[in-house]
């Protein structure tokens, strides 16, 4: 069979390269047909390639080189892999090697307490003579190697002999000098981690920029009683979690929220382009959700048209493919308008940053019981602080306060939801 190459397969028009940030297999093994090789991060994305046949891999770029779309960055030996494979297995008439010589495979599975001795002792137990089963290294293996081990260094020369005891009327030794601001280069290494900016990580930076300097942002700010939320998860999560496999949360109830404010006020749903408003008459939210490799905001498509129980499935979906770098530049296209909670990571108040071409963005934080006024009376009710970030050049401040004030009601009084009131 011919050899394979593996190349960087297309991301879409708008990518045309990447970085390679890592490798999932070593240099030379042998691979099963759709396992997963490396890892790219482009300047939108960051997913994974895998392998289209089983063989032998040959790296041909390094972890974290930047590659082009199509590049070829190894190459898979079909025919080395199958070679392998048939001299595992032994020949006619071979000799087998004596019983101390006996390895176990390179796949067999090592049990957690032989990794926690490995971990703990730094014995390899490729080295360590299995008397499991098909050769397998045990816990009990690795103790008694570990044993043998131990007298042995305990017993092992000092090759420093001890420095003799200073003399009374010696000079006390001098104390090395600390080291100053002024010190050599490998100081700073010493204090400092220096790494290149990701792909991701720049485009991040470079939206954000752009946002605050093309855009007349403002903030507007409200708070929310969630007490008729909670009370609502309190009443019907098993229910909702028997019939649906997965829980009601917070997130489905703002999504609806949003799309009810954005029918109301429809200078919302609107985005500048050149010296054009395009008025969208479709309701795709976007959710910003924090991965290891930064902030991605997959969309919700046609949220006036799902239910509970699919706006939250099809948040849980996208974040999960998010954090394992499965997403793709399609489920991150497209939105109308954004969500972003702070409120998970404890943020009582902040200023979220419009997602361009976008015209604005809510932000939920943590909820509080604070003391609030009701009917005349101070009482303790669960609260939150929403925020609406805008661009002002589209949005006034009366449609943006109006907006907010209708996710605030469609809150508190969930029926309205189901009214469209």
């Amino acid at each position: 069979m011919a050899i394979l190459e593996v190349k960087i397969p297309p991301m879409g028009e708008s990518i045309s390269s990447g970085v390679l940030a890592k490798w999932h297999v070593a240099d030379g093994a042998t691979v099963a047909k759709d396992q997963p090789l490396f890892e790219l991060e482009t300047d939108k994305i960051t997913s994974e390639g895998t392998a289209e046949s089983a063989g032998k891999i040959s790296f041909k770029v390094a972890a974290g080189s930047e590659v082009k779309i199509g590049q070829v960055v190894a190459t898979i030996d079909p025919e080395a892999g199958s070679q392998k494979s048939a001299s595992g297995s032994g020949t006619p008439g071979a000799v087998p090697p004596p019983a101390s010589d006996l390895r176990p495979p390179a796949s067999a599975e090592i049990s957690p307490a032989v990794r926690r001795i490995a971990a703990e002792t730094g014995i390899d137990p490729a080295t360590v003579a299995g008397s499991g089963k098909a050769g397998r290294v045990t816990k009990g293996d690795m103790l008694a190697s570990s044993s043998e081990k131990a007298p042995a260094a305990a017993a092992a020369p000092n090759p420093k002999p001890p420095a003799p005891a200073p003399s009374p009327l010696a000079p006390a030794p001098r104390l090395p000098a600390i080291a100053s601001a002024t010190a050599g280069p490998s100081a700073p290494s010493e204090r400092q981690t220096r790494r290149k900016l990701t792909p991701l990580r720049q485009r991040i930076a470079q939206r954000l920029v752009a946002a605050q300097h093309e855009a007349a942002m403002l903030t507007t700010f409200n708070e929310v009683d969630m007490s008729a939320v909670m009370g609502l998860r309190t009443r019907y999560q098993d229910d909702f979690v028997k019939k649906n496999g997965l829980k009601l949360g917070f997130m489905s109830f703002f999504v609806r929220a949003v799309v009810h404010a954005l029918k109301a006020v429809p200078a919302v749903n609107a985005q500048i382009d050149g010296d054009s408003i395009v008025e969208n008459h479709f309701y795709d939210i976007g959710v910003a959700v924090s991965t290891e490799k930064g902030l991605m905001v997959p969309v919700v498509r046609d949220c006036d048209t799902l239910g509970m129980a699919d706006i939250e499935r099809a948040i849980a979906d996208a974040a999960k493919k998010a954090r394992e770098g499965k997403i793709t530049l399609a489920d991150l296209e497209g939105g109308v308008f954004t969500i972003t909670n702070g409120g998970i990571f404890g943020s009582m108040l902040s200023t979220p940053i419009i997602n361009p071409p976008q015209s604005a963005i809510l932000g939920m934080h943590t909820i509080t019981e604070r003391p609030v006024a009701l009917n005349g009376q101070v009482v303790i009710r669960p609260m939150m602080y929403v925020a609406l970030s805008y661009d002002h050049r589209l949005v006034d401040g009366r449609e943006a306060v109006t907006f907010l004030v209708k996710v605030k009601q469609a809150i508190e009084d969930p029926a309205r939801l189901m009214l469209g009131v």
